[in-house]
């Protein structure tokens, strides 16, 4: 899991767990780090699991994926490891991004 960007790795992850094939699945986390205001290219796995907690549910139950919010919450560990492998210690903090969520919405 190392060598994943967590774009590709929840990607992965959401293929495997959802009905969504690949382009459905990457398009849909490219719409949620869009409304987070967030670069795939740039993503650390703090930013992304941020998404995956508060916006990615509602991009999945809007596709018809079953139990959305679990899909996601099992997702949260993965992310967890990738960042404590990562540097994303030295990047943007969760509260930043919730705030950018926050601002994004009004």
């Amino acid at each position: 899991m190392a060598d994943a960007s967590a774009f590709d790795w929840v990607c992965s992850e959401l293929e495997q767990r959802t009905c969504l094939d690949r382009l459905e699945t990457r398009g849909t986390v490219r719409l949620a780090l869009k409304e987070a205001g967030l670069d795939p290219r740039s993503l650390t796995a703090i930013q992304m699991k941020v998404v995956i907690e508060k916006v990615m549910p509602g991009e999945l139950q809007s596709r018809g994926v079953e139990n959305a919010e679990a899909v996601c919450r099992e997702l949260a560990p993965g992310l967890d490891q990738l960042a404590s492998e990562s540097d994303d210690s030295a990047r943007e903090t969760p509260e930043a991004v919730f705030r950018r969520l926050a601002g994004s919405s009004s």
